[in-house]
């Protein structure tokens, strides 16, 4: 063959030699994209049927919005929650049996849920028909279903149908198994009986076994969406609480979710991305996993917080729609003036639970004013909203948005949403004592800051607690308000506080001794209190003083 020949034949050859290897390489690049899935979870915490925007923040259709278009620019996405979404609730949801926040979860997208202590706060029957609304096929009730998982919820049989320890998805091929975790103290801070015989388990335990039989059955990702948060910082500054607590102790997870504590965290713990939102909508979590669908292997993850600002988007229409009857038939009865504010009463943040608030002085003010007793105690997790509140009213001419502020009778509803009744009786000094330890127990010896319901808000005497010191050995000081000390002895007082404390709820079990008076609902005395001091002013006198 001549040369010349002999060239261009090689050229040809080595020319489809590379062509080939080329070709080879852009398929076997094709492939491994093919075989990277990005997934996406939504998650909004502590929802508590905020159906209207907070501070032109958040809001059902405003959610429904923001989540719709996150699912268009990515459709492998889950949307989840992790207890309270609802309980707790401002009158929108709340006057109507919680069926409002509900059906609008149906609509928002939510995919799973778990349960909180404040899911239970209507007992097990309401629960039961809010599992089955949730549950309710698009023909009898608008939007999708979804499910409620917990994990570590024995004796469910009798009470509760329906609730699985985790649900499984299929997304574009990738199982990913999402784990309920109810927080253990729940039964504590709901009325005694509201669990029926349901017993909450160690929750690692659960979790970990759980997490088990989800990975058994193929899940190549496990969550787990926890009614546990946040709650403070340890001597070294670094978060503490039941979520880190739990997150350090499970293994196998890819994601922990927390709830319940109104913090905003993200960390890495046992190989895990573990986060905690702000509450009510205020903020959501976007988390993008990247993840080989055949051997399973996370690539990354990523998260961020996303700051929902209404204004930014035009509403969801059929949450508009859904809302609108229960707005008209609300405004007939809340939206009446009471009075003027010429200030904001502040609440959230954890204020009310970590020292004195004007909402609180007044709140407890309002109980020993209606019925003349020397003291008065409420627990600061009862305390939903400030003052004017997040209820919107109808009425046109209000003036809701600057002070001095048009106080109306959704306002009162809206802080005080449980029904709590008044209690009267006597304590002794001793009982007193007792249940001041129990009230700043929770609070955090670094940062001298608490996010527990029962930190007491009171009236007619003041006490001093230290921070640093040990609970149960914490307050150095109890005096009425003239100054007169309150020994810790048997010498009695005149004492006001909520059904809910009196029966125990929140630890205050130094006033479960059967005695008390039920007196009337402490909604419908704030809101006779506004209208007897109106105007009113936001105050704080030095009730509550917290060294060192």
């Amino acid at each position: 063959m001549p040369s010349g020949l002999r060239q261009r034949v090689w050229t040809r050859w080595a020319a489809a030699l590379i062509a080939a290897v080329l070709l080879t390489s852009l398929v076997s690049s094709a492939s491994a994209e093919n075989r990277i899935v990005n997934l996406q979870i939504l998650d909004v915490s502590d929802w508590h049927a905020q159906l209207d925007p907070l501070s032109g923040v958040g809001g059902a259709a405003q959610l429904s919005t923001y989540f719709k278009q996150e699912r268009a620019l990515n459709p492998n996405t889950l949307t989840v929650t992790a207890g309270d979404a609802f309980g707790a609730a401002p009158p929108l949801s709340g006057f109507f049996n919680e069926e409002p926040g509900v059906l609008s979860m149906r609509l928002m997208g939510i995919d799973v849920d778990t349960f909180g202590n404040h899911n239970f706060d209507r007992g097990t029957a309401h629960l039961q028909r809010m599992i089955n609304l949730a549950g309710a096929s698009p023909l009898s009730a608008p939007g999708r279903p979804f499910t409620f998982v917990s994990a570590n919820l024995q004796n469910l049989k009798g009470n509760l149908a329906g609730v699985k320890p985790y649900k499984i998805f299929e997304i574009a091929d990738v199982k990913v198994a999402v784990v309920g975790i109810t927080n253990p103290e729940a039964p504590t801070l709901v009325f005694p009986g509201n669990f029926g015989t349901i017993v909450i388990s160690d929750p690692v335990a659960a979790a970990n076994s759980a997490r088990a039989e989800a990975r058994r059955k193929g899940a190549k990702i496990v969550i787990a969406i926890t009614h546990m948060g946040v709650t403070g910082t340890d001597a070294s500054g670094a978060a503490s609480g039941p979520l880190i607590t739990f997150a350090n102790q499970v293994t196998g997870y890819d994601l922990v979710i927390g709830d319940h504590t109104d913090t905003q965290y993200q960390g890495f713990h046992n190989g895990a991305l573990v986060f905690e939102n702000k509450s009510k909508g205020v903020t959501y979590a976007r988390t993008k996993i990247a993840i080989d669908k055949k051997s399973g292997r996370i690539l990354s993850r990523t998260l961020d917080f996303v700051a929902p600002t209404s204004a930014a988007v035009t509403p969801d229409p059929a949450i508009v729609g859904l809302l609108q009857p229960y707005r008209v038939d609300l405004a007939a009865q809340f939206d009446a003036k009471v009075g003027v504010a010429n200030d904001r009463f502040p609440r959230g943040g954890n204020v009310e639970r970590s020292g004195e608030v004007a909402i609180g002085n007044f709140t407890a003010d309002s109980m020993r004013w209606r019925y003349g007793t020397q003291l008065a105690l409420t627990n600061g997790g009862g305390l939903r909203s400030p003052l004017p509140s997040s209820y919107a009213p109808l009425a046109t001419g209000l003036s809701r948005a600057a002070a001095p502020f048009d106080l109306v009778v959704g306002d009162a509803y809206t802080v005080l949403p449980f029904g709590n009744s008044i209690v009267t009786r006597n304590v002794t000094g001793a009982q007193l004592w007792a249940a001041l330890e129990n009230g700043v127990s929770q609070i955090n010896a670094t940062t001298c800051l608490g996010t527990d319901g029962r930190f007491p808000q009171i009236s007619g005497f003041t006490f001093a607690f230290s921070c640093s010191a040990l609970p149960g050995s914490r307050v150095s000081s109890v005096a009425l308000d003239d100054g007169t000390p309150i020994p810790a002895d048997g010498t009695v007082y005149s004492f006001a506080t909520n059904d809910f404390v009196n029966a125990g709820g929140d630890s205050y079990l130094m006033f479960k001794d059967g005695q008390g008076s039920t007196r009337e609902v402490m909604a419908d005395v704030f809101l006779e209190y506004i209208k007897a001091q109106t105007p009113i002013s936001p105050t704080l006198t030095g009730r509550i003083t917290k060294l060192p």
